[in-house]
């Protein structure tokens, strides 16, 4: 089946699961943010407890595959008593893995602020809580952009992890499978979820480099 006889059998299938993907990524991404977000707060913060806690967390989900992750929490769960629908299993997932790689960047933009700014909100008594909402997380913020941007691409093409569950209607990657069971797609559905992914990861490639150049630390 050739791409235009695809596109005309299953462009509308095609389109609700880029619109998929775009919302598994976008869900996904937000979640990872605020978990990242308290995490990082918690490797540097003063107390030892909380630092070997957020140190566990990178550590641990830094270095799990996603799909045993993603097998984990899909078929663990129900053990425990915990009930999840597919799409939520495989947001659960991604959303803990790309919360560790997305801390590990604000560490990257903590460790750009010099020594000097920390001791100066210090010697004006400001609190520890003070330092991180005023000078600390601001500044690792603006510093991490650009690693961010590619952690969301990366979140977006991580969204294929669904396609191992049965999800309605299927993410990108899925989407290929749906084809092929229906008709030969061939590579030729391969081709059009490929474009999907590129096309999206471009887009936020530019937006990102612009908000980049925006807020940009000059050193």
């Amino acid at each position: 089946m050739g791409i235009g006889e695809l596109f005309s059998t299953y462009g509308e299938n095609y389109l609700q699961a880029l619109v998929q993907t775009w919302s598994m990524t976008a869900i996904s991404f937000a979640c990872a943010l605020a978990i990242a977000l308290a995490i990082t707060v918690f490797r540097v913060s003063p107390i030892g407890p909380l630092r070997i806690v957020g140190d566990f967390y990178v550590q641990v989900f830094r270095n799990i595959p996603g799909v045993s992750l993603l097998v984990i929490v899909t078929y663990a769960l129900p053990y425990l008593g915990v009930t999840l629908d597919y799409k939520t299993c495989a947001m659960v997932t991604i959303t803990m893995v790309v919360a560790a790689f997305a801390s590990e960047n604000l560490m990257t933009g903590i460790n750009t602020i010099g020594v000097g700014q920390i001791e100066a909100a210090r010697s004006i008594g400001l609190s520890f809580a003070q330092i991180l909402r005023n000078v600390v997380i601001p500044q690792a913020v603006r510093s991490a952009i650009l690693p961010m941007t590619n952690l969301l691409i990366g979140t977006l093409l991580t969204t294929a992890l669904a396609s191992q569950v049965p999800l309605k209607p299927p993410e990108l990657t899925g989407m290929v499978s749906y084809v092929n069971s229906r008709s030969i797609g061939g590579i030729g559905a391969f081709f059009i979820s490929a474009i999907g992914y590129a096309g999206t990861s471009l887009a936020i490639g530019s937006v990102g480099n612009l908000i980049d150049k925006r807020v940009r630390i000059l050193r």
